[in-house]
């Protein structure tokens, strides 16, 4: 199995599980809470974009 789109997947899973799980933080400013889910979300799709394009 090819680990190259893999590894941005599960990191990018996981910061934005810490990132969803500091919601109600009430120490974090909301733009910094946002930011830990938005790029832990852009390591998940772009870890799918590897994903697909390596499967072909």
């Amino acid at each position: 199995m090819d680990r190259e789109g893999l590894i941005p997947t599960v990191l990018g899973t996981a910061v934005t599980i810490t990132g969803m799980s500091l919601r109600n933080n009430k120490a974090l400013k909301p733009i910094y809470r946002g930011s830990i889910i938005g790029f832990g979300l852009a390591h998940v799709v772009l870890g799918a974009i590897d994903l697909v394009e390596h499967r072909r």
